[in-house]
């Protein structure tokens, strides 16, 4: 574009400036960047000076509050961690991740990682640390969990996986652990029952089945739901929440799981906003 002054040249970089910034603004207009990057260039270098920090520094908080919260929970058989979960995503927004649900979709889908986690469930072996990583790794990267941020539901379960995700760059934003005594724990568990058509849990003393004979028959009592299997897995849970507390301690909460579920929920939800 010619220009006869000093003056001209001036208002005419202005010019293009403003058209670069409105086509970085407006995807739609993009194709008129072109046309103006080396103003945009020339003024970032001090031409117009204060504009391209100006540009940067407006872009970055704007990134920042479209990123949800990414958070971790932990809590042992029955601490009530399910409940807590429904309450974090109502509040938050974020999105739920069950790995459990993350691996079935791998495998549903025939990914590479699906595929790979598929031969080791056939023969009845468990998924390697390594497939799982990469499973979770893959989910939090969608483009619901970048925008709207994550709760990792149980994941890690033990050391290895929590060095394995810091190696995978999955880094969390607030880790909630729900501390339950085991002798309540226990009567949670033994007392639990779930109905396979609706997949409601109830709980014969806490939460009693409604009274229709066709649910009660239909009830299912699974059978680790006892007072020796229990035992067993608080003790493995207890073993392996011990070697992932260190990998979160900075931003680590640790609740009392046990008393009012609605005071529970505001506890974390004022954590995870802090």
């Amino acid at each position: 574009f010619p220009a006869s002054t000093e003056a001209d040249r001036s208002i005419m970089k202005v010019l293009l400036l403003g058209v670069a910034l409105f086509a970085l603004a407006d995807p739609s207009a993009a194709f008129l960047a072109p046309l103006a990057a080396p103003q945009l260039r020339t003024a970032s270098q001090g031409v117009l000076p204060g504009r391209a920090p100006a540009l940067r520094s407006a872009r970055t908080p704007l990134a920042l509050a479209m990123a949800g919260p990414k958070v971790i929970i932990a809590g042992a058989p029955a601490s009530g961690k399910g409940t807590q979960c429904e309450f974090i995503v109502e509040k938050q927004g974020v999105v739920h991740i069950s790995t459990g649900d993350a691996l079935r979709a791998q495998v549903q889908a025939g990914t590479e990682l699906g595929k790979m986690a598929k031969e080791y469930m056939d023969k009845g072996g468990l998924v390697p640390d390594e497939v799982m990583i990469g499973i979770v790794k893959d989910r939090l990267a969608e483009q619901d969990c970048v925008e709207k941020g994550w709760l990792l539901d149980g994941f890690p379960r033990t050391g290895v996986q929590a060095d394995a995700m810091a190696k995978a760059g999955i880094v969390a934003d607030k880790f909630i652990l729900l501390n339950v005594p085991d002798d309540v724990l226990i009567e949670r568990c033994v007392g639990r029952r779930s109905d396979p058509v609706t997949g409601k849990i109830y709980h014969i003393t806490f939460n009693p089945p409604p009274a229709d004979a066709d649910v009660q028959a239909r009830l299912v009592h699974r059978s680790d739901d006892t007072e020796e299997a229990m035992v067993k897995r608080l003790q493995q849970f207890q073993k392996n929440v011990d070697a992932i507390k260190g990998y979160y301690k900075d931003i680590t909460m640790e609740f009392d799981g046990v008393g009012d579920k609605m005071k529970l929920a505001a506890g974390i939800h004022e954590f995870i906003s802090k």
